[in-house]
């Protein structure tokens, strides 16, 4: 099969980062974030348009300054199980810590979505970008950068091995033999490693798609080689497109150096077209949601997350940007690096770093439904990307990109006309993992 787009839709309720203004549209329901209707709304129209996922971010810390759909949202999980009686072909991807967590529980509720949509769940794994965190989980910091990719590599693996606690013909329900469960089917995981200890094994089986699909999203070293080793589809920063081409050589090279494929690996750039009649049309809206939502105060706000949710209202505007590079390991330590690199260089205050954060960006994927699609088609062609992460602002502007811009796709034959799959695996072209315990009688029997 020739290679072909992915597409996932990433809805904000409210508005998230860089929409902090969102809500005060007319066309966005005051608790959209909250509504589940609108939920399923969104995830039946990326259905309609055959996209392979509904992503749902998370993080379990807020403050009063951050965006709308942060401060009052639906947890993941079960926001995507009630969509997932609603759909019956879109991949539910949702975000979890493995930070804060545990592992049984948590490959547990995996396990009920993968189950209840029938094999379309998706897992995020993030190791938490918020600080604050910690404290609603008894802690008084967060855990350092090498403890928490530690964590999360083995948070993986721990999951992976409790998702194949039953073989997959474990049940064979067999009245005359009175035997519902063969017993040597089942098996007990007993790990103990560096940060967990599990007895399992977990009490449900494995879905048709045999295990959630794992997700990541790293920019650091340690993100991008925790992605390299366990991530079936990552979630790239995006940027230029000599940026993304480089992200993507990257993690696909890594990818290789782990011993996958890197064909089992997809990567999904993040992309907020804005498409319109004409390329000046859409030029032109673009300026006008970046004004409606350049707010000086939001921005400051939005610039102390990369570092732990700080408060840099503290510090004079005007006066050199601040010291606060021992808040950038515990926090994004990537992003918060370099922005403290190029105040330093470039001896920005605080008001000019806030405001070089705020500047009018082009975004690459704007004009007219032709002129979007041929800048897909340029960016998949080099080599930037294996889908688009997708997010509007409001129903109509997806409206407009599906009418518009997704014919165009089909009609190049980069992107499908129909469902081939029924699983979030088939969809990505991903296999599915043989059980382990399965693998190894056989490769017993065959010496």
């Amino acid at each position: 099969m020739s290679r072909t787009i992915h597409l996932a839709l990433h809805p904000y309720g409210v508005g998230g980062p860089g929409q902090h203004g969102l809500w005060k549209d007319p066309r966005i329901a005051k608790n959209s974030s909250i509504d589940v209707q609108h939920y399923i709304q969104q995830a039946k129209a990326a259905e309609h348009a055959l996209f392979d996922a509904l992503f749902i971010v998370d993080s379990q810390f807020i403050n009063a300054t951050y965006p709308a759909h942060y401060l009052n949202r639906l947890e993941p999980l079960t926001l995507l199980s009630a969509v997932a009686t609603h759909t019956r072909h879109i991949g539910l991807v949702g975000t979890a810590s493995s930070t804060y967590n545990s592992p049984f529980n948590l490959a547990r509720r995996f396990a009920s979505l993968d189950h209840i949509s029938g094999g379309r769940a998706g897992w995020n794994v993030v190791t938490s970008f918020d600080t604050g965190t910690s404290r609603n989980f008894g802690l008084e910091e967060h855990l350092d950068y090498a403890t928490r990719y530690g964590r999360a590599l083995e948070f993986v693996e721990v999951a992976r091995g409790l998702w194949d606690s039953y073989e997959d013909d474990a049940f064979p329900a067999d009245v005359a033999r009175d035997l519902f469960l063969d017993p040597a089917k089942l098996h007990a995981l007993d790990h103990e490693g560096e940060h967990f200890r599990v007895a399992g094994p977990l009490n449900i089986s494995r879905s048709p798609q045999g295990q959630p699909v794992i997700f990541q999203a790293g920019v650091s070293d340690e993100g991008r080689d925790l992605a390299a080793r366990v991530a079936e589809g990552v979630y790239a920063p995006g940027g230029s497109l000599q940026q993304a081409q480089e992200y993507y050589a990257d993690v696909k090279r890594r990818t290789a150096a782990h011993g996958r494929d890197p064909e089992h690996i997809k990567i999904f750039i993040h992309g907020s077209p804005v498409v319109a009649a004409t390329d000046e049309a859409a030029l032109r809206r673009e300026r006008e949601i970046h004004d409606e939502d350049n707010d000086f105060t939001r921005n400051l706000a939005l610039l102390g997350r990369s570092f732990g949710a700080y408060d840099f209202s503290v510090h004079d505007l005007d006066a050199p940007f601040p010291d606060v590079a021992h808040l950038a390991e515990k926090g994004g330590r990537t992003g918060a690096s370099a922005i403290i690199q190029r105040a330093r260089e470039n001896n920005l205050t605080l008001r000019q770093v806030a405001d070089s954060l705020s500047e009018f960006r082009r975004s690459p994927f704007v004009g007219a439904p032709e002129t979007v699609a041929d800048t897909i088609e340029q960016w998949f062609d080099a080599g930037a990307f294996d889908g688009i992460n997708l997010a509007f602002r409001t129903g109509d502007e997806l409206d407009l990109f599906v009418d518009g811009v997704v014919p165009l796709l089909q009609k190049r034959g980069l992107y499908r006309t129909a469902y081939t799959a029924d699983t979030l695996r088939g969809h990505l072209g991903l296999p599915v993992p043989e059980n382990r315990h399965t693998a190894a009688g056989a490769h017993a029997l065959n010496g």
